[in-house]
């Protein structure tokens, strides 16, 4: 990891001007798929005003573990933002928002469908004030459909795009998978719709409404999953550690307890790794020469391959691997990651200084761009730290901002510290 002398509250390569520096970002929502969208946007300039409510501001500031009092998450989800307290239940605090959309190029919600539209915020009414507007709405399940309007969290929507029907052993309960992989893919589709409609918007002049549905966006990785069931009838289970209809590729057993993950599944590669392993008699198998054949037999080859890493340790078995060329590797834990010198070597073990002078380790950020970069430009900002100031820039004055935080309606950093 890297040392706490060269950590600033700044990343030394953060990009001044990075690619989507003078974008400017209302980011409306919470948790975890519209704020990680924004995050992305943010890590290369664009300038985020994020949307909070007075008080307590987004939920996810208390999840997981905190420090001081705020979740450590939260330094990476809100890094590069500025935050603005306002109610927006209140017509005033709604009006603030459709004047701030006047002069942004994106913005992002990721409430229930309908929420926006309540608040008099939905596209008919912020296109109409800005043409040139680009939103990105995700929820569960889209705008539209007979299921628009149920609550759909990542976890379901990981469910109904199939996904959770393959993380399993056989024959045991479907598990899912340890992080929020739904609201990330879906964020991640936000962020393409966003440039491809900044891109067209280049030609046209105008904006336009992109839709994102949690369960959309992970169906679109599922990769062969219906066109296989299209064409054969075939539903794909649950199979472990394995990956149907690729052989051989699994989690091998190792002498100190531990596993390997071995993909042997190119042609020649194979060759290769059955030679290693001494199985000379499979690796010339012309039955064996292509994928098809190895997936006919897949529990003779990964007999012989779990027999041979039995006799190693995980890392005899890496260094036999890495001398041939074939891809293996170990499951890594975070204590891993925080030691390994090949995530140091491409800066994705950032730290940053709090407030408080102590260091914190975060991811480094992707993609790397080779001219204009993103980095870390300031911390996660405290509820309602930027609203005063924003509030200035759309040319309210301080008597007015006061008024304002007198009704409850924003709140600044001086009204909740």
């Amino acid at each position: 990891m890297p040392s706490p002398e060269k950590s600033l509250a700044a990343s030394p390569n953060a990009s001044s001007q990075g690619p989507l520096a003078g974008l400017k970002v209302l980011e409306l929502g919470q948790l975890i798929a519209g704020p990680f969208a924004a995050k992305t946007l943010a890590d290369f300039g664009a300038d985020i005003i994020k949307i909070e409510t007075p008080g307590a501001g987004d939920p996810l500031r208390k999840w997981r573990l905190l420090k001081d009092g705020t979740s450590v998450w939260w330094q990476v989800q809100s890094r590069n933002k500025r935050s603005v307290a306002l109610d927006l239940k209140s017509p005033e605090a709604q009006a603030i928002v459709r004047q701030l959309a006047l002069d942004a190029d994106v913005l992002i919600e990721n409430f229930r469908p309908g929420a926006m539209e309540g608040w008099g915020l939905g596209p008919d009414e912020l296109l109409a004030l800005n043409p040139r507007l680009i939103m990105l709405r995700i929820s569960g399940y889209g705008q539209t459909g007979p299921y628009r309007d149920k609550p759909g969290f990542g976890v379901v929507a990981e469910a109904m795009s199939g996904l959770r029907h393959l993380t399993a052993e056989p024959g045991r309960v479907p598990v899912r998978v340890g992080v929020s992989i739904g609201d990330t893919l879906a964020a991640l589709h936000g962020v393409i719709g966003i440039l491809l409609a900044m891109q067209e918007r280049q030609r046209s002049g105008k904006g336009q409404v992109i839709d994102v549905a949690l369960y959309e966006a992970v169906f679109n990785c599922m990769e062969s999953l219906l066109p296989e069931y299209s064409a054969f009838g075939a539903v794909r289970g649950a199979a472990g550690s394995a990956l149907p209809g690729i052989a051989p590729s699994n989690a091998y057993l190792c002498k100190d307890g531990g596993y390997a993950l071995v993909a042997g599944n190119g042609d020649s590669i194979f060759k290769r790794l059955m030679a290693t392993i001494g199985r000379n008699d499979l690796g010339g198998d012309p039955a064996l020469a292509d994928n098809a054949g190895r997936v006919a037999r897949v529990a003779e080859i990964d007999a012989a391959i779990g027999e041979w890493t039995l006799g190693l340790t995980v890392d005899e078995v890496l260094a036999a691997l890495d001398k041939v060329s074939v891809p293996a590797g170990r499951i890594y834990t975070v204590a891993d990651i925080a030691a390994d010198p090949h995530y140091e070597a491409r800066g994705m073990l950032d730290e940053v200084q709090m407030d408080d002078g102590s260091v914190l380790a975060v991811p480094g950020i992707v993609p790397k761009l080779s001219r204009t970069p993103g980095g870390h430009r300031r911390n996660a900002p405290q509820v309602g730290q930027d609203t005063d100031a924003v509030l200035r820039e759309m040319g309210l004055s301080t008597e007015q901002i006061q008024a304002l935080k007198d009704k409850g309606i924003v709140a600044g950093k001086d009204a909740i510290s």
